[in-house]
């Protein structure tokens, strides 16, 4: 797949307005199940403690995998170790051919998905039947499916109705119950017939040989039970060490998948049981075949990095969560989807396709905060790029951006000055509305700021001073305050002279190098990182202070984190790293001179959580309690932490799934009735302030710091 194939593929889905309607109503409702089923659990302890098992199986594996084999063989079963796709592909299919079996029933499994088991069993005459709801209605439609819990999420009800019409010919009205009943029998009677049942499984217990499955059909039961021959999927990352392991994998699994407090069916099967076979032969114990499945598994758990993906549970909050699978469905994915299978792609079925697909992560982080086995979704994405860039090398653009431009401060802000210059002829009224050529998909359903003609750097002087000094703040302005919002700057410089705070801005500060970071760029992001940190080293400042909360991500988390291998810089970053503090949360812990001077802002206001801002600096209270000192009507809107869809370079690469995004967003804001949108990332402000003003909707989008600086200026009016 290439990239041009995989913006194709999302202008498609995104053309499929019944998916993202069914994926948005589905992640709407589950975010508030979700919510009530955790109630009265601490989520954060439950998916420590899943981790901590996940982890030890992966430093453990083939021990693990040993002493399973022993016990499930002790108590009956036949394990084969596959360690590759094909292997356990042939072993099914001879498995079959020895028995003279034509038919099989399959119980819902992702891991013959992942091996293509289907095909490779129909390319040998054998009819294989789904028999859980969602997969059997995928196979008839002759789809793959399109979520890892829930494969037919993707189709109405009409659709299923009209693909029982044509594969079953029969008739039936597009109503559940009536679609139910009639799948319940015509499936019964494959399960009546059938000599042969394969099924997946959620856990593999090493202490006793046992298999766990979590179901919430009747099939899964009815696959294990009624035919003489049991075929069982596991890969080895099901694998736990002890049966008491098994306990938090269940508490979190059906809460983080369906937001459920338990499924219909927990079924454990310790070795093999009786069974009477379609003829009505008792057979005294039946063939229970386990293939312990490698396909990857032994090479993701020994990478010191990826082997953290070895803890997912496979229960896809992380696709619940996802703003950009809410857009597309299974298109971001290959047999796993989301970012979760993006990783899994990369080390189980397509590393070339993963290293297209990543492109489609925004890195808003909302993953992370869902992931039952606490895994840093994000990150691996990241170092995914960076090894991607690695083997491939960057793109030309790219290349010229972040090899020759921004590296080179002096020639990057000329660069942007003389930009400011070039701009005008598309300049209205402060906002570019249409560019040429292939620069049109920017300003495809928003308009664009004009860059400052007067960098923020160039008004220093012109900024209030204290009347008396509490302190000294140096200001670390990023890009976008710098060269396109300077009065956010001159806001931020506002509030903190009447706290009185002095500012300083040093000049030799330049991008935060996190666009770089986002591509995959390591090197230039760290030496973007250098040149900023030996900006502010000789700073006699207390504070370092920003308004945009990427650059704060940058500068608090990730300078230490490039340069730790860096003896010159190391402690350089993380000694800076200490100072740094975003604007609201500095503005809020030195907020008691402030509130006396402000003149209420009495204006109806909702707040938009910016990702970093929540997800990575874990701010949320102190923006709203700023707000409300400033007099604001504070009114939250709906999913307020769902993401904007800019994501830097996200937007440049698939403009049309940016603004899909974008819409969501701003249903939400509009059905608050609010005047104000307040927020506190420039990024977002970019975006949605964009928005609003392509679609002439007469809300304004106002940075904190500018709400505050307005209520200090005059009597709180917006003008």
């Amino acid at each position: 797949m290439s990239k041009a194939t995989l913006r194709q593929a999302t202008r498609e889905a995104l053309a499929n307005t019944s998916v993202r309607s069914a994926l948005t109503r589905f992640a709407d409702s589950y975010v508030i199940s979700r919510e009530q089923v955790y109630q009265h659990k601490n989520f954060e302890e439950l998916r420590r403690e899943v981790a901590r098992i996940k982890q030890e199986t992966a430093e453990h594996l083939e021990e693990l995998a040993a002493q399973f084999t022993r016990e499930a063989t002790r108590r009956g079963a036949t394990v084969f170790r596959a360690t590759t796709a094909g292997e356990a592909r042939e072993y099914i299919a001879r498995l079959a051919r020895s028995k003279g079996i034509k038919t099989i029933v399959k119980s819902k499994s992702m891991a013959s998905e992942e091996i293509h088991l289907n095909d490779h069993l129909k390319e040998q005459d054998l009819d294989v039947v789904e028999t859980d709801l969602g997969e059997w209605i995928i196979q008839l439609a002759r789809q793959r499916p399109s979520h890892m819990v829930m494969p037919a999420i993707h189709m109405s009800r009409n659709e299923v109705a009209e693909v029982f019409r044509r594969e079953i010919k029969q008739a039936v009205e597009p109503e559940i119950s009536s679609m139910v009943q009639l799948a319940r029998r015509e499936l019964r009677r494959k399960f009546l017939s059938s000599w042969m049942g394969i099924s997946g499984a959620n856990i593999a217990v090493a202490e006793t040989g046992t298999i766990v499955m979590v179901t919430n059909e009747g099939n899964g039961r009815l696959t294990t039970t009624l035919p003489p021959v049991h075929v069982i999927i596991v890969g080895l990352e099901k694998l736990v060490p002890r049966f008491k392991d098994i306990v938090p994998i269940l508490e979190v699994l059906p809460r983080s998948a369906t937001g459920q407090h338990i499924t219909s069916y927990v079924t454990m099967i310790t070795g093999a049981v009786p069974a009477i076979d379609p003829e009505g032969k008792y057979h005294e114990q039946k063939e229970l075949h386990i293939i312990l499945m490698d396909n990857g598994r032994t090479r993701m758990a020994a990478d010191p990095v990826f082997k953290e993906a070895m803890q997912c549970v496979r229960c896809a909050a992380c696709l619940n969560v996802c703003p950009v699978y809410q857009q597309l469905g299974g298109v971001f994915g290959d047999v796993y989807t989301g970012v979760i299978g993006t990783l899994l792609t990369a080390f189980f079925t397509n590393p070339e396709k993963a290293q297209v697909l990543q492109n489609l992560c925004i890195d808003c982080g909302r993953c992370r905060d869902y992931c039952s086995g606490n895994i840093n979704l994000p990150a691996l994405i990241g170092e995914l790029r960076r090894r991607t860039v690695e083997s491939k090398g960057a793109g030309y653009t790219e290349k010229v951006i972040f090899d020759k431009i921004l590296p080179r401060r002096r020639l990057f802000h000329r660069f942007l000055k003389t930009a400011s210059q070039l701009q005008k002829p598309f300049v209205r009224a402060g906002k570019i509305r249409h560019l040429p050529l292939f620069f049109s998909g920017l300003t495809s359903g928003r308009t664009l700021p004009a860059l400052a003609y007067v960098p923020f750097r160039d008004l220093i002087t012109t900024l209030p001073r204290p009347k008396k000094k509490n302190g000294r703040v140096a200001l670390f302005s990023g890009c976008l305050i710098d060269f396109v919002y300077p009065g956010i700057g001159k806001a931020v410089a506002g509030v903190l002279a009447a706290m009185g705070f002095e500012l300083v801005h040093p000049e030799d500060q330049t991008c935060c190098g996190f666009p770089a970071k986002q591509v995959g760029l390591m090197d230039n992001f760290a030496e973007l990182a250098r040149q900023n940190v030996a900006a502010f080293m000789d700073i006699d400042a207390e504070h370092i202070l920003t308004a945009c909360p990427t650059c704060a991500e940058a500068l608090k988390f990730l300078y230490p984190e490039i340069l730790a291998g860096d003896r010159e810089w190391s402690q350089r970053a993380r000694e800076m790293a200490q100072k740094v503090v975003e604007f609201s949360s500095f503005v809020y812990a030195n907020r008691k001179e402030l509130i006396p001077q402000l003149v209420p802002f009495r204006h109806k206001v909702t707040y938009h959580d910016s990702c970093h801002l929540k997800r990575y600096l874990r701010v949320t209270m102190e923006p709203r309690q700023l707000l409300k000192d400033a007099g604001a009507d504070l009114v939250e809107m709906s999913r307020p932490d769902v993401c904007c869809g800019f994501g830097g370079s996200f937007t440049l690469k698939f403009p049309e799934l940016s603004n899909s995004i974008l819409d969501r967003k701003l249903e939400s804001l509009l059905e608050t009735g609010a005047e104000i949108l307040a927020l506190d990332c420039p990024g977002c402000r970019l975006q949605i302030e964009g928005g609003l003003d392509c679609r002439n909707l007469p809300v304004k989008v106002m940075h904190t710091a500018e709400v505050l600086a307005r209520c200090l200026a005059s009597d709180g009016r917006v003008q």
